[in-house]
């Protein structure tokens, strides 16, 4: 029926049927639709909906499928951000209404979804590109079991029925794309259908767009729209719809397929036949697309707009042309966790287990005195930065292993070198070459001779002469011993060495296989021996790479593992990997538990520290004003030189004699108050309170044990159980009926207020009451642990009187009292040298950790003669590493520091400075409810409201997130996420506090005035 005898609803006409049908009076504005009519309706008062009016002809069981499928999305993941049917007044999704022309029209109603287009706003800033991954994932896992009739259907973009698109090949004008997307169609029918047809097949949306995909103001995703392409088909088809979008007009469009495949395996696993089909896959959503926009133009041909569109497809198809389809597909693997390079584990373990089997490849013995590691990312190079020629280059090097007295130079093994020249070093990215060095080079006169290092014969051999080429090269294919093929490969040898070659020629382990090569005919290198192990040579032959971009240096690492299993030098021949933080970031979603935590919303890569500073990879500074582990500043060069000193002598456990563990002992008690005269040395907090808790056990005979609500002591099983903050928040488990919590002894937020002269005593009271409910269940108390100060409770000082009264109580009814000065502790507060003191009071058991070894792994428990003889049971307590040599030297190292360099008393005045410009800033920032701390352990806590104390969670993320942008580091603790916590390492100086306070002053103001916008 043709276009212009449909009728076309007006606006107001829109307004009357949504009225109607729906209950509802709008607004209505029309939206962009070819055949059928949309409407945007906004209710007064809020809610905003789309009105479809769909074309009499419309396929009702289609629209039925898609009415089922929308609503079992709802009911399988309602989070979701799709948008929603909304049922009229006779509880019908989809409807009809009758036009004036007489026609029945399907009507529908849908939730409107905020956002704007994907493709918009990825114009402006760098988005995020695994979140289309997770939504797809998602969304194909909550459809995996949905089948509707409507959805089984023959449709031109379903990327299973490519080879459809065969009639529409000759009207492609491009002779190139043309070609292109012919093969990829015969590549698809000859190889991928077949492996398609093995797959899983469901219900999928099959058209994630850019235009379809809906972004808020944060760079999230708010919505996926348009359901009109689902089908039932591949799941493995819907993500490489998403890739293919995804890949348009990029610069790394690999990378960017990269980041939709790992987001999609996070959410929706792969397997790896599917992982192996999805670039393929998503060639084939393009070449459909190429073919489609050659049939309308055909149809139209004085749309000019369908060639304009296509625009960035036909270039993203050239591109893919120079794409090694296999180093794709291994990419794929690796960001989905899987081997990159299947079997390079196997072939690692093969080398490593049959080293006996290996011979020499040259003379000269690789002994660590024989040989000498170059640097050629700088030796390559002069003092401009411009690539040495080779006969300089010879001269620098080998003048270099004279003075050294090395017969050989060693190139390292992934060694990062911006030096190579030539075209063929590009990439597809305009901005990224290759200089990932993938082999080890051997630096010998030339013509030296080389040997075969296994039995093996000639799988490629060839010269390949362009500059900065290979050369003369050869590559052998060996076997393992269950038949797995791999490969070493030589490069830059001498011309002479070709008559040595044939197709195919066997060499036995020993036989000669060629000579180092002289420049120039070595492809105009200082004469080397460019030696590379392979397991896959991908179709590249004489040309596999030896060098690799960046971004792909995981993948060639799986492909070419170090060549010193063969080799067996016994040295380091290995280069850093140095990756960008986006890098970072997804290597840890990939290989570390999930719940490892980043801080602020654009998280930094911090390559130094020194003192009281942290640096980023592009060498900004930042204020480190949290980092309390730290304590006498970063790397501070005392510690460091007592580590260094250490480490090469002798590092070893306690069942040796040593000075330094009773040197160490003896300095750490003199800084406690009698009877506290024994020490056991850990490694972290959390050993030494999961130690402490055995020795209050096994002092006392029982279990039941008291703490302080939000409280939290390690990361231990033990000790999560006595971890409010843990285990009545998210992921726990609820308070285990061995444990009593008291109440937080918080003068803000709590019962009693901080101006009750009788806080301490009250709160104290409220604790004695779980003690009393515990002995009326016939229990006695374990013991009584509490922070000196408390840290995750918010930066909380406990009011005076609170611990004695509690100690005397606990104590009274058998139990013992443990301090937990792991935040604390070593001078942090400024008046003592640890927390409790504060109180008067003298525990039974005081556990450390964090500051006692300045960021060195190490924690301590100290406790009395007779907890500590109580626990001479007759079985043996040990600790690998617990007090070792080297934590010993450190730990007492850091003791020094503190008192040489009066920390402690630096802690008090600063700190001192620090409260006072806080709590003069009080009267000008309704934001801040109370400032509070010791020393230079402070807590700011922001509230929205001064009576009702509306904690302001949100606005204490944007002032450290503000704060992070002027380079000051801060973070947010307590119960409620709302106490900007200061800790930083007590070298902390006045110059520092001043900086602080007039940044915070200025933060605060900002954030305050955004709330009033």
């Amino acid at each position: 029926m043709a276009q212009d005898t449909l009728h076309l609803y007006s606006t107001t006409e829109a307004e009357f049927l949504f009225q109607e049908l729906y209950g509802h009076v709008g607004r209505a504005t029309a939206l962009p639709s070819e055949r059928d009519q949309n409407f945007r309706l906004v209710v007064e008062g809020g809610g905003a909906f789309v009105l479809k009016l769909y074309a009499p002809e419309t396929d009702r069981v289609w629209l039925e499928a898609q009415d089922a499928l929308l609503q079992e999305l709802a009911q399988r993941d309602a989070d979701l951000p799709l948008p929603r049917a909304v049922p009229n007044k006779k509880n019908m999704i989809t409807d009809e209404v009758v036009d004036p022309q007489g026609k029945s029209r399907p009507i529908r109603l849908l939730s409107w979804m905020e956002g704007d287009v994907w493709s918009k706003v990825a114009q402006k800033q760098d988005l995020d590109y695994s979140q289309i991954g997770r939504l797809m994932g998602r969304m194909d896992k909550a459809l995996k079991s949905f089948s509707h009739e409507g959805a089984k259907r023959t449709f031109l973009w379903d990327i299973a029925q490519a080879t459809t698109h065969r009639a529409f090949l000759h009207l492609i004008e491009d002779e190139k794309i043309r070609s292109i997307v012919m093969a990829i169609v015969d590549r698809f029918e000859q190889k991928n259908a077949w492996a398609l047809n093995k797959l899983p097949s469901q219900v999928i949306h099959n058209d994630a767009n850019d235009y379809n995909i809906l972004v808020d103001s944060q760079g999230q995703i708010s919505g996926l729209i348009d359901f009109g392409d689902f089908i039932e088909s591949y799941r493995v088809c819907d993500l490489a719809v998403a890739c293919a979008y995804a890949m348009l007009g990029q610069r790394d469009p690999v990378g960017r397929a990269c980041e939709v495949v790992a987001g999609y395996h996070a959410t929706n696993p792969l397997t790896a036949a599917e992982i192996a089909l999805v670039y393929d896959l998503a060639q084939v959503r393009l070449a459909e697309s190429t073919c489609m926009a050659a049939q309308q133009y055909a149809a139209n041909p004085e749309n000019d707009y369908l060639l304009i569109s296509q625009k960035d497809v036909r270039e993203l198809l050239l591109r893919m042309e120079k794409i090694n389809r296999d180093v794709v597909h291994y990419r794929f693997r690796d960001v989905c966790g899987l081997e990159a390079c299947p079997g390079s584990r196997k072939l690692v373990q093969w080398l490593s287990a049959n080293a006996d089997r290996i011979g020499p490849i040259c003379d000269p013995v690789l002994s660590a005195d024989n040989v000498l590691v170059l640097d050629l990312s700088t030796l390559s190079v002069d003092e401009e930065g411009i690539t040495l020629d080779a006969e300089a280059a010879t001269s620098l090097i080998f003048s270099i292993m004279d003075d050294a007295g090395a017969e050989v130079g060693i190139g390292n093994y992934l060694e990062d070198r911006n030096v190579y020249k030539g075209d063929f070093f590009e990439t597809v990215d305009p901005e990224e070459r290759r200089t990932v060095h993938l082999g080890i080079d051997l630096f010998l006169p030339a013509y030296a001779p080389l040997y075969a290092p296994l039995d093996g014969k000639v799988r490629v051999h060839n010269d390949n002469t362009r500059d900065y080429d290979y050369g003369p090269v050869l590559i052998l294919e060996h076997e393992m011993d269950e038949g797995q093929v791999f490969y070493t490969k030589y490069g830059h040898l001498s011309r002479t060495s070709l008559a040595l070659w044939e197709d195919g020629k066997a060499f036995k382990k020993g036989e000669l296989i060629g000579y180092v090569g002289p420049y120039p005919e070595n492809g105009n290198w200082a004469p080397h021996v460019h030696f590379q192990l392979l397991l896959d040579l991908m179709g590249m032959e004489n040309d596999v790479c030896g060098v690799a971009a960046r971004s792909e240096r995981n993948v060639w690492a799986s492909v070419c593992p170090s060549p010193n299993l063969i080799l067996g030098m016994q040295i380091k021949c290995e280069g850093t990997t140095v990756r960008s933080a986006k890098d970072i970031r997804s290597e840890r979603a990939r290989h570390l538990g999930p719940n490892l935590s980043l801080s602020y919303s654009a998280p930094l890569k911090i390559v130094r520290g020194e003192a009281q500073y942290l640096y980023s990879e592009s060498g900004d500074s930042y204020l480190d004003m949290v980092n309390n582990v730290c304590h006498v500043g970063h790397c501070h060069p005392r510690v460091v030189k007592a580590a260094t000193e250490q480490l090469p002598v002798l590092n070893t456990n306690t069942r040796y004699l040593h000075d330094n563990i009773v040197n160490y002992a003896r300095e750490l008690l003199s800084t406690f108050p009698e009877p506290l005269e024994v020490c056991f040395f850990v490694n972290s907090g959390s050993e030494a309170n999961d130690l402490a808790l055995r020795l209050a056990q096994n002092y006392t005979g029982c279990r039941e044990m008291l703490v302080v609500d939000h409280a939290y002591h390690g990361n231990l099983t033990s000790l999560i159980d006595l971890s409010p903050y843990k285990f009545n928040r998210k992921g726990g488990r609820g308070r285990p009926e061995h444990v009593r919590v008291c109440p937080m002894p918080d003068g803000y937020r709590g019962p009693v207020k901080a101006d009750d002269p009788a806080c301490g005593s009250k709160y104290a009271d409220l604790a004695i009451q779980e003690l009393r409910a515990l002995e009326q269940a016939g229990g006695k108390p374990c013991a009584f642990i509490a922070e000196s100060l408390l840290g995750c409770g918010g930066q909380i000082v406990l009011p005076q009187g609170y611990l004695p009264k509690v100690y005397d109580a606990v104590r009274a009814s058998g139990g013992l009292c443990i301090a937990d000065e792991v935040q604390v502790g070593f001078g942090r507060i400024g008046e003592h040298m640890w927390g409790f003191e504060q109180q008067g009071v003298v525990p039974d058991i005081v556990t450390l950790g964090k500051p006692i070894a300045n960021g060195h792994p190490m924690g301590a428990v100290v406790t009395t003669r007779a907890v500590a003889d109580a626990f001479m049971t007759g079985m043996e307590y040990f600790n690998t590493f617990g007090g070792n040599p080297v934590s010993c030297a450190i730990g007492l190292e850091v003791l020094q520091v503190v008192r040489d360099e009066r920390l402690q008393n630096n802690a008090r005045l600063v700190g001192a400075r620090m409260m006072q410009g806080l709590k003069s800033m009080v009267a000008d920032h309704p934001l801040i409810g109370e400032v509070r701390g010791m020393g230079l352990f402070i807590g700011v806590e922001l509230v929205r409201d001064h009576a009702t104390l509306e904690p302001a969670t949100p606005e204490a993320g944007k002032v450290v997130n503000l704060m992070k942008e002027r380079g000051i580091l801060l973070s947010t603790d307590g119960p409620l996420d709302n106490v900007v916590k200061i800790k930083p390492p007590i070298c902390f100086s006045a110059e520092d506090a001043e900086r602080f306070l007039r940044e915070f002053d200025d933060c605060l103001a900002l954030v305050e005035q955004e709330e009033i916008k």
